[in-house]
């Protein structure tokens, strides 16, 4: 235990003092967890690996657990320094148990209930998540083997092994003079999903499943929403029947597309509207213009031509009667 000094006063500090006392008084043989004593908001947790057939039940994982200034308003991280195949060694995991996920964190879980959650997340699937690892099953039992004799310089030097094998001996003991047997707690409904985006996805499949069945939402299929071309006769286009309200709302937040401009067709309009016949009263009325300006210059150039023609004509007749 810590010989620290410290507010008892603080309802953080109080809290953390509280869960470390009953750790303490009621062991479990599965996990051990308890504050350093250089520091009360740093613990380090042993656990063991979820039962038969996982590939982790031979191992026993060391690991480390920083609590938030405001705990318990605010959730606790966890990182694993035993290699497991499972998670990243070292490295804040994002569970929704930890400070990756402060919205699905309730301040009356404690490091008792993230223990066992912790235990349970293992069976888990973690390709993709921050701190998550997807390893042949093959690795998983050689590292599960492995980290039996992996020893923390923290914890004074002891395997994971002597750890939890303190932990079976003080629960038989504590069962012997109780009369009773430690019974684990029960890993809370919202927490059997180790990852917040995996709870997201399971409401979001209900949600589909309760609505007709309709996977377009679920899968992303942005694709199928398309635009609707209005015909080019000017008819309204037909109302959609296939469509659930999951897909209406989804289809309602994605930037909506411009229709394709129908190609303008070519009027139609009857003969008589489009060449429109003149009456010849109107022809008449209307005499061109230019016809009449040109009129008297037209006249004195035929009769120029018509008086060089006789002078011409003249002159030859007046020359043969000359011969004779």
């Amino acid at each position: 235990m810590t010989s620290q000094t410290f507010n008892t006063k603080s309802p953080t500090i109080r809290r953390i003092l509280r869960e470390a006392a009953e750790l303490s008084s009621s062991p479990s043989p599965d996990y051990h967890a308890e504050p350093q004593e250089s520091n009360l908001f740093e613990w380090h947790f042993t656990l063991r690996g979820p039962p038969t057939p996982s590939p982790f039940a031979n191992g026993i994982y060391h690991g480390r657990i920083v609590l938030p200034p405001t705990y318990p308003l605010r959730p606790p991280s966890f990182r694993f320094l035993t290699p497991s195949g499972r998670f990243e060694v070292n490295r804040e995991i994002c569970l929704s148990i930890s400070g990756f996920h402060e919205e699905t964190w309730q301040p009356a879980w404690g490091l008792r209930t993230a223990m066992v959650a912790l235990r349970s997340f293992m069976e888990e699937g973690g390709a993709g998540q921050v701190g998550g690892l997807e390893s042949s099953e093959s690795v998983r039992k050689s590292m599960a083997a492995e980290s039996r004799g992996w020893k923390c310089s923290g914890c004074g030097g002891r395997s994971n092994e002597e750890i939890l094998r303190e932990q079976e001996e003080l629960t038989r003991k504590m069962e012997e003079e109780e009369g009773k047997t430690v019974k684990e707690e029960a890993v809370p409904e919202l927490l059997k999903m180790g990852y917040r985006e995996d709870i997201e996805k399971k409401k979001k499949e209900n949600a589909v499943s309760a609505v007709g069945g309709d996977r377009s939402v679920e899968n992303g299929d942005i694709g199928a929403v398309s635009a609707i071309e209005v015909p080019a006769t000017g008819t309204a286009p037909p109302q959609s029947t296939g469509r659930t309200q999951a897909t209406q709302q989804q289809n309602e937040a994605l930037p909506q597309q411009v229709p394709a401009a129908p190609h303008p067709q070519p009027a139609t309009l009857p003969a008589s509207q489009m060449f429109p016949q003149i009456p010849v009263s109107a022809q008449t009325r209307r005499p061109n213009p230019t016809t009449q300006a040109n009129t008297p210059w037209v006249d004195l150039a035929i009769g120029g031509i018509a008086a060089m023609l006789f002078v011409m004509v003249m002159k030859k007749v007046l020359a043969f009667e000359s011969l004779y």
